[in-house]
């Protein structure tokens, strides 16, 4: 993770009322989180902590998302700021069969 402190104290002053347009269903933000931002932040100061644990995770390599594999067949998805983007709830919803798919009771 490395500069989480630092960008923090870079990071711009988000009120928790201001939705960005997002349903309230659709968008959380923890600016008071420890390891907020968890990402760089955009510009435009929108940051969405509902899925602070991605859950396309699961899919591998089918996710969609900006990773790569590390020592250990670990992914790495330091990179990927889709579930914290302004698309990410809806991307997430997208996907959530095929999620829903590996969790099935074989």
């Amino acid at each position: 993770m490395g500069n989480e402190i630092k960008d923090a104290e870079k990071a711009p002053v988000i009120d928790p009322k201001d939705m960005h347009g997002q349903p309230h269903f659709a968008y959380y933000c923890n600016s008071e989180c420890e390891y907020f931002p968890c990402h760089k932040l955009p510009e435009s100061g929108f940051f969405n902590c509902l899925f602070c644990y991605c859950p396309l995770y699961a899919l591998g390599d089918k996710c969609g998302g900006g990773f790569t594999y590390i020592e250990g067949g670990i992914k790495d998805c330091s990179k990927c700021t889709i579930p914290h983007s302004e698309i990410g709830y809806a991307y997430i919803m997208r996907k959530y069969p095929e999620i829903m798919e590996i969790a099935k009771k074989k």
